[in-house]
């Protein structure tokens, strides 16, 4: 297949995702991006920006596909009015990374509804539509459904089942070779290591986990601390408290910009840990598995999809789930490939070729 891809934040996740897709598909790609900044003015414009490059450029100017993929930052009803003629009966397919009515704002910042009611027609506007859990389109069906009920005077019957009837769920593929490919070497009778692999964000709900922490180092209970992901300018001040409180326990504290460096990171620790309250999917913790470390994730979100309930704690015991996966300790590698096999490339590439190919 010729595919047509248009990403107006090629960065992070969603370039990950582009990278492991083209190469474990059958199928020629031409990738439109933009670089991931400016996520507001990228779904407002992108649509008719990535127009006026197909009808111009000569480089796609008068070129067919079978399919043109978009991510849900791409105002997909404005797309399929301003396409070359060429282009407009070509299938539209989106992937959904997140959703705008469920994706976190910041605590000053207003929800803008429009940027929900924009993925709200990319969705009736495409022809095919794929989610990243199945815990990302409840809540976007949720939030349509919540932001519809005070619509005055217009109907837009059956809207949901119509949305469902054409989605799918396709969990984002991982690749895991870097970490299955990094040495194993740990010291023996060492204290358990926690991993943090999140963004800096309040979201994430770093304080949550911190606060545990202090209450372990109080009691005495040993243990070490790798705090990676990254962080912004405007993060919580809980990750400044933690790296003078907790200095004598840290084995790293930062963003690690090398992929190899962060892959032995992980394979230093014990558990992994997510106190998230948003969560469209999980890759950090997927891959922190992926090396070893026993997951203690929230009984909610996209969590519920990924592991089963006895990596899961209810709100309220969380530094009891804690202590337990601590005492238990790293996974065996036989475990921590079961509980990841089935979100890697080789084993999820099928169902995204399904999902391109099919008609209608």
């Amino acid at each position: 297949m010729n595919i047509l891809v248009l990403e107006p934040y090629y960065g992070g996740s969603h370039k990950a995702f582009l990278a492991g897709l083209i190469s474990h598909l059958p199928c020629s790609c031409d990738l439109l991006t933009l670089p991931a900044h400016s996520w507001k003015w990228r779904m407002r414009l992108a649509a008719p920006h990535f127009a006026g490059v197909l009808a111009t450029d000569p480089r796609y100017a008068g070129k067919t596909y079978d399919r043109i993929l978009c991510s849900s930052l791409v105002d997909v009803a404005a797309l399929r009015g301003l396409l070359p003629l060429n282009l407009r009966a070509t299938p539209l397919l989106t992937y959904f990374h997140e959703n705008q009515f469920a994706y976190p704002m910041q605590v000053s910042e207003p929800r803008d509804v429009h940027f929900g009611l924009t993925n709200l027609t990319t969705a009736l506007a495409s022809d095919r539509l794929a989610f990243n859990s199945r815990y990302n389109l409840d809540s976007f069906l949720a939030g349509c459904g919540e932001l519809l009920a005070k619509m005055p005077d217009m109907s837009l019957a059956g809207y949901g089942e119509a949305i469902r009837a054409k989605a799918t769920i396709l969990y984002p593929g991982l690749d895991f070779s870097g970490i299955d490919s990094c040495p194993q070497e740990r010291q023996t009778g060492r204290p358990p290591v926690l991993v943090w692999n999140h963004r800096w964000e309040h979201d994430k709900n770093p304080e949550l986990f911190f606060r545990t922490l202090y209450q372990l180092d109080e009691q005495g209970v040993p243990f070490g601390l790798i705090v990676l992901g990254e962080s912004f300018r405007n993060q919580p001040q809980v990750f400044a408290q933690v790296r003078e409180r907790l200095a004598e326990r840290i084995i790293h504290f930062g963003y690690a910009e090398d992929r190899q460096e962060y892959c032995r990171l992980l394979c230093q620790g014990d558990v992994v840990v997510s106190t998230a309250n948003h969560e469209f999917y999980g890759i950090a913790v997927l891959e922190a598995v992926r090396a070893g470390c026993r997951p203690v994730v929230p009984d909610r979100l996209s969590y519920r999809e990924l592991f089963a309930p006895a990596f899961r704690y209810e709100d309220g015991d969380f530094a009891g789930k804690l202590l337990v996966a601590m005492e238990a300790g790293r996974l065996v590698e036989d475990e921590a490939h079961s509980l990841t096999n089935r979100f890697s490339w080789p084993e999820l590439a099928d169902g995204y070729k399904g999902w391109l190919a099919a008609q209608g």
